[in-house]
This record gives C-alpha cells, structure tokens and sequence, in this order.
C-alpha cells in the first residue's frame, strides 16, 4: 500500500511556525501521550470507531471512503449544522457503504453550532472533519485536545490566524502521536507522485516556471427562502462568504497551488496580482470574487502563473504544468518533454486518490507510524490565502508579513442569532473587496 510524501525535509518548519502563537507542548501531555501509544497498538486489530462532522457532499464521500478501508470500522457518531443534510447524508452513507458499518442512533446524531464537541466527545478514535473551511482551526483544534485522529478535508483555514491555530494543533497532535490526513488527495495518486519525483530529480533539469489553473463555471446557489436568517442563509451558501470559504482561489484553487508547492518542495515569499468580480456580479453570489490572477515568487526566484475563474461560456482548466532549461511537464497529465523530443508518460496502475488517502491513513492507525499531512496542508492553505490578499489589496504581499497578519474573518458568536463578518445592504448585495481600499490582511 502507498504512502503519501512527507513533508519536504528541507522545510524549515520551525521557521514556517515562528510567526505563529504556538502553545507548549510538554510534561503534562505524557499520560496522554502514553494513552495514545497503547490505542495505536490496540489499534492494529480493534474496530476504528468514526465521528463524521459535517455531513454535506464531501462529507458523505468521505464517511464512504472511510468506512471502506481495511480492517473493521464503524461509523458512530454524525454532527451537522442542519438536520436535514444529516438525515440525507446518514441515509447515502448506510446505502453505498452499507447499514451493517453505520451505527448512529438519534442520541448520537447532533444538530447545531456545537454539535461537534458532543459528537467528538462520543466513544470515537478518529474524526472526519468535512464542514466549510471556516470552521476547521477549531474543530481540528478540538479534536486534538480530545486525543483524536484526524482526517480533515482542505483547505484548513480561512485567514492567517486560523493557519496558525492549525499549525499549533498539528505540533500538539505530533506529541500525542495522532495521525492527521488532509484532503489534497493529489499526493495520493500514482500518476502525480510519480511525475513530482520525476521533475525533483531533474527530469527537465533547473525549474524556471510554473503554472496553475482553476477555470471552470463555479458552483452551486441556494435561493434565500423566506424567512430564512441571515446566518442560515450564509450557511446554506457558504461557499460565497469568506467566513466560511475564504474565496475559491483558497478553497478551491489550493489543490493546484498545493501541487506547485510540492514541486518546489517550499512556499512562496511572495505574491502579486489582481481580480475582481466581472460575471458572477449577483447578490447570490455573495462577497467573493469570480476570478484571480496571482504571481508567486518563491525564494529562489522562480514564479508561479496562477489563474482561477467562475465564469460560464469561457474555456475550462484544472492543471499544473512546470518548464524547466531542459523540458518541460504537464504534471497534471503525468507527462513529461524534456529535451530532444524525449517524452514520458505515467502508465502505472491507476488508484482513486480520494480512496487511496483513507487506505493511507488508516493504515498508519493501524501500524502506528508517523503521519500528519498538516503541515503541508496548512503551507497550500496559507499560499491560497496568501494569493487572495495580492488580488484583494492590490498590493505585493509578503509570506511572513500575510501569515503574521491578525485579520480574521469570525462572526460575533458562532451561534443561529450570532452576527456574520458580512452583511447586506439595503438592496440585498454584499460589500466586494475593492483594490487599494479594502483591508485584506
């Protein structure tokens, strides 16, 4: 069975983790560690017991896929905001997965803002976090605490503080020997891990540039219903709400700018560019923009071309491709020219990453060896928003001054009568961030 590449030797994660407010991490955690020890040997034979929070699309992929590795395993525990995608999701995942793995009466099927402390505190080794990304620093947060393993869906955060409070967790979770799985499942898959290792040994010799692309017509809108809250409202929307979503170039755009990443095995030290709102101009659409064009620098001086768009009727593009003095790769069709004409294609097994990321990760439970993917997840998550500070301020944005940046984007209360970060006006349209004007970090 595959495993994931480590984060990159080279980082300096104590560096990466200098900007951030990182809590102490000593004596006191020792029988918790030593606990957590004698579950993984327990662990290589016990049924893995599942807490799912957050119960939409990916979070009903993800309990499938789960619920699908080796070994027994059991679904049960289930929180959501609303009750209806419970129910929905509890239902698809007992039929795909099958009735005999889900096992999740109703006092342990939680509603609400504060539904994943009591489904976490449930009998469970490992929870999936899957809810908008805006609330992931702290369920993750939580969930180490808590001493649980972890699959969480990207990106990992919303703004720099959330980073950091991600960060911390992921130094806590290593004392405590838990495991973290992260949703960039491009690392999972044959053909990219075999390209990366191709380009890092200098299949097209000294890097010079890279590109990355997220064009496509966007998403998905919930028409407001009458009566709705507003609260409920950017709930059901969230993807239009940086509270919750942090733009697409974060939530969407990540995988692309993660795979970048890891051909540079580094993050960026800077970024610049520009985007705006042009077609996806409705108040439905909330505060977000529907195209970004970035330029990262990374510390060597190679740059990354980086394009994400929402718009309809306009060319399509999901890849990454790197051009080096002697070739260059289409990574995401694990293609590579180099010079001459000499050209190589991936032709290995294929596997389905999404799966092949919870085959991973269960299988480092079950074993009890070193996994945590957070550190990589959370330096993608902070180029994301690294590059949605560029394009909102107008301004070149630095690594250490965006990820020392105190902007958060929080409601008043994380509650049904709490206040979001954004508002309507009369009219029922959104403020949009404007270059030059509005405080992006």
């Amino acid at each position: 069975m595959s495993r994931p590449i480590p984060p990159p030797a080279r980082l300096d994660r104590r560096g990466f983790l200098r900007a951030a407010t990182a809590g102490a991490v000593g004596a006191a955690l020792a029988p918790e560690i030593l606990a957590a020890r004698a579950r993984a040997s327990a662990m290589e034979r016990a049924e893995i017991r599942i807490a799912l929070i957050g119960c939409g699309g990916r979070g009903t992929g993800a309990a499938i896929q789960a619920l699908s590795t080796a070994g027994p395993v059991r679904l049960v525990a289930m929180a959501d905001g609303f009750r209806d995608r419970l129910e929905r999701c509890h239902a698809d995942v007992a039929g795909e997965a099958g009735a005999a793995k889900v096992d999740v009466p109703e006092e342990r099927r939680f509603v609400g803002f504060d539904g994943y402390l009591k489904a976490m505190d449930c009998d469970v080794d490992l929870v999936l976090l899957a809810t908008p990304p805006g609330f992931r620093p702290m369920h993750f947060e939580h969930a180490v605490a808590r001493g649980r393993h972890v699959f969480m869906e990207k990106p990992l955060a919303v703004d720099a503080p959330g980073v950091r409070q991600v960060l911390t967790a992921a130094e806590a979770a290593d004392a405590k020997g838990l495991k973290i799985g992260v949703g960039l499942q491009r690392h999972h898959h044959p053909g990219y891990r075999e390209t990366v290792r191709r380009i890092q040994d200098g299949a097209i010799g000294d890097l010079a540039l890279l590109r990355a692309y997220w064009n496509s017509a966007g998403v998905w809108v919930n028409p407001r219903q009458p009566g709705q809250s507003e609260m409920e409202h950017q709930m059901r929307n969230w993807y239009y709400f940086n509270w919750l979503c942090g733009d697409h170039i974060v939530e969407q755009h990540i995988h692309n700018l993660d795979v970048c990443n890891w051909i540079m095995d580094d993050f960026p030290a800077r970024a610049e560019g520009m985007g705006g709102r042009q077609i996806r101009t409705g108040k439905e659409f909330g505060e977000i923009y529907d195209h970004h064009m970035v330029e990262f620098t990374y510390r060597n001086g190679v740059k990354l071309l980086s394009q994400c768009r929402h718009m309809t009727n306009c060319a399509d593009n999901v890849s990454e491709h790197a051009h080096g003095a002697r070739g260059w790769a289409d990574v995401s069709g694990h293609r590579i020219v180099s010079e001459g004409g000499w050209e190589w294609r991936f032709t290995g097994a294929a596997a389905d990453p999404f799966q092949q990321e919870h085959h991973d990760l269960f299988a480092a439970i079950r074993e009890g060896a070193p996994y945590n993917e957070a550190y990589y997840g959370a330096r993608s998550t902070m180029t994301a928003i690294l590059g949605r500070m560029a394009t909102y301020s107008g301004r070149v944005v630095g690594w250490e001054e965006a990820l020392a940046s105190n902007l958060a984007y929080r409601p008043s209360a994380y509650a049904w009568d709490g206040t979001p970060p954004s508002l309507p006006d009369a009219n029922g349209f959104y403020p949009v961030p404007m270059p030059g004007i509005t405080q992006a970090f």
